[in-house]
């Protein structure tokens, strides 16, 4: 018979509750599947039959797969918060937020009109919106006030399903009153997007406006105004890179990339577009690459401080970052992982490869220094006391805060110094999924040991519909009256329901309901900072109610 005990038989409890509990998560009942959260019931069932792990290495694989997890999470969704305030991004996130204030009001009726007790309401928060990082900040302040957090994880996993299905009835409710048709939602996105969404094109110019003849190209200060790069030139039947002292002639055939919308004007500038392709003519003086930058000493430095058509005769036509098209002017700055389309001479380009490196492996690589200093940061920052007016004590991020805040901030920021703040996307989802992984095995695990007795013999049904409204109430409410006021897209409002509830099965529910990317644009634009204020909003509760 094996001996295990300490660190092996912590391993091996949590390794059971976490494969046992995701394979539970991929069945699916009529379309509806636990996901990741079947762990936690994986966890249960451990707890409830007598496995047991040491206390110490408990706490430990829960705060550090916590940590992993709301780090990755900031990692991913940093470099598009900032954005996600812009427009439509306010009124999306302002909607989100007024669903975290309801629940958090709710949690409050609950314990003082329902006298549910304070651990088993924040519990009920908690698992009522999906959110496992509320629990764990929830956990955190009441150990600091000498609450155990048994009766919260209990309390967490009764409310959990239903806050599950709740998203998925609030949806259907609001189909049922707006008659939403999902499939003409996601007509009327897509033709909305591509209104407002400027692409990059190209366009061969023939020269033919006399009051452009003799004039060079830096003076063409319209040129940069307007957001056009020319490339290329045809000039007496010999093709070459477009160089700052040339000047066009009659007749001349240049390549321009420009916003779509802004050509029209570029031909009145310089003349109608042209019968011939460059790019499809064979020409010994022009190539062009996509290269990629990695090398940490361009990082933040502008493709006008680089100069590179200067030093080596080369144009940017096009910067791609990420899923955007990027106009390449003096004062962009490069950031790890841009793509760069590279015109020029055929030996200049592996001088330019070597400046801004262009090894595609670098993206594949994961920069762990930076994940463990993102971390230490984001511990620091958690620990800090952040007082509030009104409130006996201060308050903090703690373990799931503040990696979260760090991971945001630093990845936005790209790089600091020789640092990269960037991991590819395949270790960031294992991160991720390790991370909650290992948090609610240590969750299930502990609240295990007389689960059954309080859903049964216990308040554990009363708890169970307090759950239904602390989940059902936000999200009907705002999803009616925001709907009604904002006229907002159905699809974008399912994507919002779900991110303010950061429920990844919820967002898997709306992206089937037609193809579209509406539900993940707005679940990602509020997701930051739902996080946050979910982290938050159980401190407060707490503080709160247990001085009041």
């Amino acid at each position: 018979m094996m001996d295990l005990h300490g660190p092996a038989q912590a391993l091996l409890v949590l390794s059971v509750a976490a494969a046992g509990g995701l394979a539970l998560g991929q069945i699916k009942i009529r379309g509806v599947k636990l996901g990741v959260g079947g762990v936690l019931f994986a966890g249960l069932a451990l707890g409830h039959f007598g496995f047991s792990m040491d206390a110490t290495m408990l706490a430990f694989a829960r705060e550090f797969g916590l940590v992993l997890f709301v780090y990755a999470i900031g990692v991913s969704v940093g470099p598009g918060f900032f954005e996600a305030f812009k427009k439509d991004g306010m009124v999306l996130n302002l909607m989100a937020a007024a669903i975290v204030v309801l629940g958090a009001l709710m949690a409050v009726f609950v314990h003082l009109v329902g006298g549910v007790e304070l651990p088993a309401a924040l519990g009920l928060l908690s698992g009522a919106v999906t959110n496992t990082p509320s629990l764990a900040a929830g956990q955190e302040v009441l150990a600091q006030m000498g609450f155990s957090g048994a009766v919260q994880g209990q309390a967490y996993a009764v409310a959990y399903p239903f806050g599950i299905i709740g998203i998925l009835v609030s949806m259907l409710l609001l189909r049922l009153v707006f008659r939403q048709d999902p499939a003409k939602a996601a007509v009327a996105f897509d033709a909305e997007r591509a209104a407002k969404y400027v692409a990059l094109e190209t366009v061969n110019v023939e020269i033919r406006n006399p009051a452009v003849f003799g004039v060079r190209l830096r003076d063409l200060d319209e040129l940069k105004e307007m957001g056009v790069v020319l490339s290329r030139v045809l000039h007496d039947g010999s093709q070459h890179v477009v160089n700052a002292e040339d000047s066009l002639a009659e007749g001349d055939v240049v390549l321009a990339v420009g916003p779509a919308n802004k050509l029209p004007r570029l031909n009145r500038l310089l003349g109608p577009v042209a019968a011939i392709d460059l790019k499809a003519m064979d020409s010994a003086n022009v190539a062009w690459e996509r290269q990629v930058v990695t090398r940490s000493e361009v990082l933040g430095k502008t493709l006008g401080e680089l100069n590179l058509r200067a030093h080596h005769g080369v144009v940017i036509s096009r910067v791609n970052r990420g899923d955007h098209e990027l106009v390449p002017n003096a004062d962009l700055k490069l950031q790890f992982g841009d793509m760069l389309t590279v015109v020029g001479q055929p030996e200049s380009m592996p001088l330019v490869a070597g400046i801004i490196g262009n090894r595609s492996k670098a993206l594949l690589e994961t920069q762990v220094p930076s994940i463990f200093i993102g971390i230490a940061l984001g511990m620091l920052l958690g620990s800090l006391p952040i007082v509030l007016p009104g409130l006996p004590s201060a308050i903090k991020l703690g373990l799931a805060g503040g990696p979260l805040v760090v991971a945001i901030v630093l990845s936005r920021l790209g790089h600091l110094g020789k640092v990269v703040w960037f991991m590819p996307p395949a270790a960031n989802h294992l991160m991720r999924d390790l991370g909650i992984a290992l948090f609610l095995a240590a969750v299930g695990v502990k609240s295990g040991h007389g689960f059954v007795e309080t859903l049964v013999h216990g308040p554990g049904l009363s708890w169970m519909a307090w759950g239904v409204l602390i989940t059902l109430v936000p999200l009907v409410s705002v999803a009616l009256v925001g709907t009604w006021i904002t006229g907002v897209n159905y699809l974008t409002m399912c994507g919002l329901l779900s991110g303010s509830m950061t429920d990844p099965p919820a967002l898997a529910f709306a992206q089937g309901l037609a193809a579209s990317e509406a539900p993940i644009l707005s679940y990602a634009a509020v997701y930051p900072l739902v996080m946050v204020l979910r982290v938050i909003a159980p401190q407060l509760i707490a503080l709160i109610l247990w001085t009041a």
